[in-house]
């Protein structure tokens, strides 16, 4: 049967398959018929599982209200009918390997089932004879799988299988592996096999879909030659060579048989469960992909079997790990991808833990799979490292972070042991960790080349969630966070005191004295990386929190503790931070810098930056303050700074210090002020989200995507926001275009504290500027006072002491003395700025306490020694109000004295009170001035335009007697006529246009230098009436079909150049194109493509500008300039119409140049019409020249039948209930005219040509009452018949139906209807999209893999795009199903949707296309592209209606040009195969 394996019909084997082996073997199991017998096993209901398979692109859906985690999902079929689908969901695109939880109960906190799942009321056992026939097939069946997918001989079968004669025939066969390119493995076997370019794409196809091909087929001679061969021309330097075996026929037969019965068997037991056996096992692709699914569908579906897998599992969990680390295929083709199928179910996870302690057993394997990224102090370094290697050493902390993602709410005294154990295994990895990759201050010469630091980083940012879901099942159990807390402590102890061989140094200022050792940020190693100290830092805030802490010393005494130790380390990498911010590491290169960025970014800041701040103020809390500040000063290396030593002249230490002292101040202003930290001060985790949403909406109004990204995500990677945004700010939908974006509520402005520690500088002073900005249109002072701050735990409480020691009254009156006495390079206004929000905080700290005392006098009082200082510091204040440096700040300065003099309240009601009423006065003057100023403006004009004011009334009186008068003179004023032999005389206008290049300006005139519109002409299929038939243009453009299949149409944006000018921009770019070779061009300057010079929109050709004629009967006589551009603007037309070679003598340029204005004025149009009519003058053997008298005719004549033609399809287009009478009627009167006209026969042997003209009434409904003799309001009607006049036609428009010749265009008229096109309907809610595709199956591809399928949006087409399946052959060059189907579809231009991506793309021809948002939105009015954020998309009607136009008005061509110059890219999209 699997003989044929080089051209397998796949189809016979099938059949060949079932009828021999199958059939029968499932008539033996079940003892009838196969298909009945299943049937009633479906229907029984056993199972409430669905266990669907995930593909890769499938789509799924997981609910953020109900799903235990993330990891919980549904397939397509369980969510759509699911209670889920009226909740919070999220959708978004497998990567393969997963199964739908539907029918989990674990898994769902509500609705577990759907309704396709739920047990049904009649139940079908398995009897006994099934179960014993099952009983001896099975294990038979799974022998023979295993047996033969991990069968080694090359040339032997196993012995029960060998046949008597053996014949040489053998396949030389080629594996898949993750090192060598598709394109590499193309060029391999096309020069090792000889084979052409088809063949080895498909070869390369089949490889990289089911793992293995067989490429060459004989004797075992020549397929170990080709074997050879294919290694030779695959291995180089860099690459080791491709994977190639020759087996033998029987052997490839087998094991394809032995895939084919995995799939056989899968497929039973998704009725019934008889596996007990984990399967061990090493495959190829398609191998794996069999068992894969063969484990869903047996284990996983009923939780024992899964239990007893996952015991197994672990067991060989290192084996497993390690393995695949050392393989090279995909991880979900592993059977370590089942991790997360069995460590995410909360019980099993708690059972592992406890009986199979597979915390430790996963730490243990990351340990072990990393040994040599340790340097000699055990410590991790990633200098040279694999980013192949690191990517699945990854797959080990995810599986980590999914046995820890739910909290146990029970603790058993096993479970606790095993934690706390696995828990110490983790912290020999954060010892690894701890102060890894040390850096060094590079002085005099720059460093050569950049450290490796994005390794480091990444495993930081892998494990943030993993630290703090650490923390949090510590906090659960008092006991255990205690002990945790010792064991954290003894591991930072350890790492803390291996390098303390200095002696301390002494540091005296303020008549205080500090020991430590002496250590140099600038000289010294530093190490960003601390994940030790602030994981002892978190537990610390647990401690907090909990209430834990008044136990703390019972397991570390205070002897032990050792804070300043403690503090030492986070302190180091914050200096560092400060040293970057002042360029003093700048020899260093781009890794440090990238190293900070992140260190204070989102995706690290909690589990880095946050904790050094956390430990910062530990060590204030517990610290005397004078030490702390002192520690501060000489590891920021200022003690110089303000001690009375004579500093330096140099101008850059000068800067270098002043940046040093500025975030110094910064980082004292944290460790007071930052408090919103559950356990730090007493607020929830929903006040932390609002803070940050405040100061995020403070810098500008921002979409919801934005705000989230700016959020931490937790495990389940929510931020919490839909929870607190709408407390906050206001959702302003969007436009036809943008986003939608949320705007801070004014009540929430009092919040904004410009020193808010997540700022960067950028934000720091936009935001600065923003609320500056809008408290001065508020008529308001530009002080931005901060709000208080919520009070410190008990825990920190002492931290405030800091404020009022002598070293800080000390630094404070230094750095304003300096001020005052107006040394300018010693001091910055930032400087000054961060002073005043330090001397702001005594007085909130008594607000509540001490309200009745004058606030800054007790504090005063409370310092003791310090009050001579603080008395200086208030003095210095004073003075500071007359530095002119200083001058924007003054209004700050008053606020602050204000405040500590007691002028200013800060309790809240009374703020808020005077908040209101200065709101109202500042609105009542507001009004004021306004109301004032347009009273003086209305005096003003009435007293300029006096007289005009005073005949108002007058002339309004006379303005009806006018009008009518008019109207009737106007019937008989031959002057006003427009066209016929009565028309009256025209004038010229004179008209001076502008070049666009030169700037020059210049009047349009006939015998003139020519005046040119950039424009570009293409095919369009946009008016036609039968997509099914596209046509191309004829060889004679004359004649074309009523359907309009395909027509050119001719546009320009409008900007007028001298042709002149345009010649010489063109040959510039052209000159340019040839310099600049190795760029890949967005036009083709060979077929006469250039970019607007101005809106750079894509051109092709350009349009002569004519000046308007009186009507004369002589030829005009026209410049050779514009002779010349007509002729260029005529060849192009006619070359791109006609896809032929310029021909300026071919006799079918002036049709062709007809044809594309008839295509371009009915595609302007709101409604167009078609007509044919005699073409006079145009028989070869008549040459007539044409009278003044007979022109205006013929003028009229043309113009009356459009308007019966008009007339006809407007009728015959109505479909509402009312118009039928007026349809009857008109078909009446048309049929009494049209049998006293002539014979149709006259128009015999005439040309007929097509012209499309414009809609010449755009009020329809006006147009039906006119022709029907409904009566009509005065002033209407005589704006008809003026209208009448002036185009010469009848007030009653049936006169026109006199004419000869109307019956036989009736007959053709009513055959085509006006009709205008639109884009496919496409429904409310994406996931009928998702679900269609789901369905798609690619018409030329046999397998189930999912594809990628896009739709048209002209014909509604489901192609199967970017695969080589569907390419097809087109003028000798292969092209994809999509560029192939737009060359019949849209001439070229299309539009499609990609549904898995959601995202629109736009090509034209072969070589160009961009992409477009889709008009699907989010609740928030943002697009997803990519299906990222997985929020539901409902279609945006005005922007779905914006693609119409860009489609209907021809601008495809140039929204992809504009796209392609702003995203310039040196390697571009093959939009040739898309």
């Amino acid at each position: 049967i699997y003989s044929a394996e080089m051209d397998p019909l796949l189809e016979k084997q099938e059949e060949m398959v079932q009828a021999a082996i199958f059939y029968p073997l499932e008539c033996y199991l079940f003892g009838e018929d196969p298909d009945t017998f299943l049937e009633k096993l479906q229907q029984s209901g056993i199972s409430q599982l669905c266990g669907k398979v995930f593909k890769g692109g499938e789509t799924t859906y997981s609910c953020r209200d109900c799903a235990v985690d993330p990891t919980c999902v549904l397939c397509m079929d369980c969510f759509q009918n699911s209670i889920h689908r009226n909740h919070r969901y999220k959708m978004h695109s497998s990567t393969g390997g997963g199964f739908c939880d539907c029918g989990d109960t674990e898994a769902w906190k509500a609705g577990p089932v759907c309704t396709k799942h739920e047990p049904g009321n009649s139940e079908c056992q398995l009897n006994e004879e099934v179960m014993e026939h099952s009983r001896r097939v099975f294990p038979s069946v799974v022998k023979y799988i295993v047996d033969m997918l991990i069968w080694e001989e090359e040339k032997e079968l196993p012995p029960e299988l060998t046949i008597r004669e053996k014949v040489d025939s053998y396949y030389c066969v080629l594996f898949n592996d993750e090192h060598h390119s598709y394109d590499h493995v193309i060029y391999s076997l096309q020069r090792a096999l000889g084979c052409e370019l088809g063949e080895a794409q498909l070869h390369t196809t089949a490889i990289d879909k089911e793992g293995r091909r067989a490429v060459k087929a004989g004797h075992y001679a020549s397929c170990q030659e080709a074997k050879e061969e294919i290694k030779r021309h695959s291995e180089n330097v860099s690459q080791r060579p491709l994977h190639v075996e020759v087996l033998h026929a029987d052997v490839m037969a087998h094991q394809k048989f032995a895939l084919r019965l995995g799939s056989w068997l899968n497929k039973l037991m998704s009725y019934s469960i008889l596996f007990f056996k984990i399967l061990k096992y090493w495959f190829f692709t398609g191998a794996r992909k069999v068992l894969h699914e063969l484990i869903f569908s047996s284990f996983f579906m009923e939780m024992d079997y899964k239990k007893h897998f996952a015991v197994e599992f672990v067991k060989y969990y290192k084996t497993l790990q390690k393995e695949y680390i050392s393989d090279d295929h995909d991880r979900v083709l592993s059977v370590t991808a089942l991790s997360v199928q069995i460590f995410t179910v909360p019980t099993l996870a708690r059972h592992l833990i406890e009986e199979q302690n597979v915390i430790t057993i996963i730490t243990e394997t990351l340990l072990e799979v990393l040994p040599e990224y340790l340097d000699k102090n055990d410590k991790f370094n990633f200098q040279g490292y694999s980013q192949d290697k690191l990517n699945r050493v990854y797959a080990v902390i995810y599986d980590l972070r999914y046995v820890l993602i739910s909290k146990p709410t029970v603790w058993t005294n096993r479970l606790r042991e095993r934690f706390l154990e696995g828990f110490v295994s983790f912290l020999r990895i954060l010892t690894c960790m701890q102060g890894m990759e040390e850096i060094k201050r590079q002085i005099g010469q720059h460093i050569e080349v950049d450290p490796d630091w994005e390794a480091a980083i990444a495993i930081q940012m892998q494990l943030k969630n993993i630290l703090l879901m650490f923390q949090e099942w510590c906090a659960c159990d008092e006991e255990l966070l205690l002990r945790a807390y010792k064991e954290c402590h003894k591991a930072v102890m350890r790492c803390s005191t291996n390098g303390r061989s200095r002696e301390k140094t002494v540091f005296h200022l303020c008549g205080h004295t500090l020991e430590s050792r002496p250590y140099r940020v600038s000289s010294d190693p530093v190490s960003i990386h601390l994940p030790l100290s602030r994981t002892l830092a978190g537990l610390h805030v647990q401690l907090s929190k909990t209430g834990t802490i008044s136990r703390l010393h019972e397991f570390v005494s205070p002897e032990e503790f050792q804070v300043e130790l403690l503090v030492e380390y986070p302190l180091r990498c914050l200096v560092l931070v400060a040293q970057v911010a002042a360029e003093m590491w700048r020899r260093n290169g781009l890794s440090l810098i990238s190293q900070v960025f992140y260190y204070q970014d989102v995706k690290c800041r909690e589990e880095m930056y946050d904790k050094d701040i956390i430990m910062l103020q530990i060590g204030a809390s517990l610290m005397d303050p004078n030490h702390f500040l002192l520690l501060l000063l000489q590891r920021y290396e200022l003690a110089d700074a303000f001690k009375k030593i004579k500093l330096t002249k140099d101008q850059d230490l000068i800067k270098q210090c002043n940046v040093l002292i500025e975030e110094m101040l910064q980082i004292i202003i944290y460790v007071v002020g930052e408090r919103y930290v559950p356990g730090v001060s007493n607020v929830t985790k929903e006040d932390v989200i609002m803070r940050e949403i405040i100061h995020l909406l403070c810098i500008e109004p921002m979409a919801h995507s934005a705000i989230t990204k700016s959020l931490p995500e937790n495990e389940n990677n929510e931020t919490g926001l839909e929870n607190v945004i709408d407390k906050v700010a206001t959702f302003k939908k969007p436009g036809v275009s943008g986003h939608g974006v949320y705007e801070l509520r004014d009540e929430c402005l009092k919040e904004f504290n410009m020193f808010f520690y997540h700022y960067t500088k950028t934000q720091h002073s936009k935001a600065e500027h923003t609320q500056k900005k809008r408290r001065k249109q508020e008529n308001r002072d530009e002080a931005l006072p901060p709000p208080p701050p919520p009070d410190f735990c008990p825990a920190f409480s002492n931290v405030v002491r800091i404020l009022n020691c002598d070293v800080m009254m000390h630094i404070l009156r230094t750095i304003l003395q300096r001020a005052v006495e107006l040394e300018t390079h010693l001091w910055t206004e930032a400087m000054i700025q961060m002073v005043w929000l330090v001397l702001v905080f005594p007085p909130w700290l008594l607000t509540g306490f001490f309200s009745s005392l004058n606030a800054f006098a007790f504090f005063v009082k409370g310092m003791g020694s310090s009050a001579l200082n603080a008395v200086n510091v208030l003095m210095l204040l004073e003075k500071l109000k007359r530095v002119p440096q200083l001058e924007a700040q003054k209004d700050t300065v008053i606020w602050i004295l204000q405040v500590h003099n007691g002028e200013i309240s800060m309790t809240g009601k009374n703020k808020e009170k005077a908040e209101r009423k200065r709101k109202a006065e500042a609105a009542r003057l507001h009004r004021q001035k306004i109301m004032a100023q347009m009273s003086a403006l209305q005096r003003n004009f009435i007293e300029t335009h006096k007289l005009l004011y005073e005949n108002t009334l007058e002339a309004q009186g006379k303005e009806d007697a006018i009008m009518e008068e008019e109207s009737i003179s106007s019937a008989i004023d031959y002057s006003r006529i427009a066209l016929g032999p009565k028309r009256g005389p025209s004038i010229a206008e004179k008209e001076v246009l502008t070049c666009i290049l030169c700037q020059e300006e210049q009047e349009v005139k006939l015998e003139s230098a020519a005046m040119v519109l950039s424009a570009c002409v293409q095919k369009s299929t946009a008016l036609t009436q039968n997509r099914s038939r596209i046509l191309e243009l004829s060889g004679d453009p004359l004649f074309m079909h009523p359907d309009l299949p395909c027509g050119t149409h001719t546009g320009s944006c409008g900007h007028v150049m001298h042709a002149a000018c345009w010649q010489k921009y063109f040959e510039a770019m052209q000159l340019n194109f040839r310099q600049r070779l190795h760029v890949e061009q967005i036009f083709d300057l060979e077929n006469g493509e250039y970019l607007c010079p101005l809106c750079k929109s894509l051109c092709n050709t350009v349009i002569p500008i004519v000046p308007l004629q009186a009507q004369k009967i002589n030829r005009a006589k026209y410049s050779s300039s514009i002779k010349e551009m007509l002729i260029l603007f005529a060849t192009t037309i006619y070359r791109v119409g006609l896809k032929v070679a310029p021909n300026e003598a071919d006799y079918r340029i002036p049709m062709m140049t007809w044809s594309t204005c008839a295509f371009t004025i009915q595609s302007i149009g709101k409604v167009g019409v078609v007509l044919s009519f005699p073409s006079l003058y145009w028989e070869d053997a008549v040459d007539l020249q044409p009278s003044s008298i007979s022109s205006a005719y013929n003028h009229l004549y043309l113009f009356h039948l459009t308007t019966l033609a008009h007339m006809t399809q407007i009728v015959i287009s109505s479909t509402t209930g009312r118009d039928v009478f007026f349809i009857s009627a008109f078909h009446r009167i048309s049929q009494q005219y049209c049998a006293l006209a002539g014979k149709p026969e006259l128009l015999n042997g005439r040309r007929m040509r097509i012209l499309v003209l414009s809609e010449l009434f755009s009020n329809t409904e006006m147009f039906q009452q006119s022709l029907f003799s409904i009566s009509y309001a005065v002033s209407e009607e005589g704006q008809f018949k003026a209208l009448c006049s002036y185009l010469s036609l009848p007030t009653n428009l049936f006169l026109l139906f006199q004419e000869t010749c109307f019956c036989v265009m009736m007959t053709l008229w009513e055959l085509y209807p006006r009709k205008r096109n639109s884009l496919i309907e496409l429904p409310e809610d994406y996931s009928c999209l998702l679900n269609q595709a789901s369905q798609f199956r690619c018409p030329r591809s046999s397998d189930d893999e999912q594809k990628h399928p896009v739709l048209c949006l002209f014909c509604g087409a489901m192609l199967c795009s970017q695969n080589t399946c569907c390419q097809e052959l087109v003028n000798g060059e292969e092209l994809g199903a999509c560029t192939s189907h737009a060359l019949q579809c849209g001439a070229g231009v299309c539009m499609f949707l990609k549904i898995r991506e959601c995202k629109v793309v736009l090509i034209e021809g072969k070589t160009r296309g961009c992409l477009y948002p889709a008009p699907y939105l989010d609740e928030y009015g943002e697009t997803d592209p990519g299906l990222k954020r997985g929020n539901p998309l409902h279609l945006c009607r005005e922007r779905y209606r914006k693609l119409h136009l860009l489609w209907q008005q021809h601008c495809i061509i140039e929204e992809i040009a504009r796209s392609q110059e702003t995203n310039q890219i040196f390697f571009g999209f093959n939009w040739q195969l898309l």
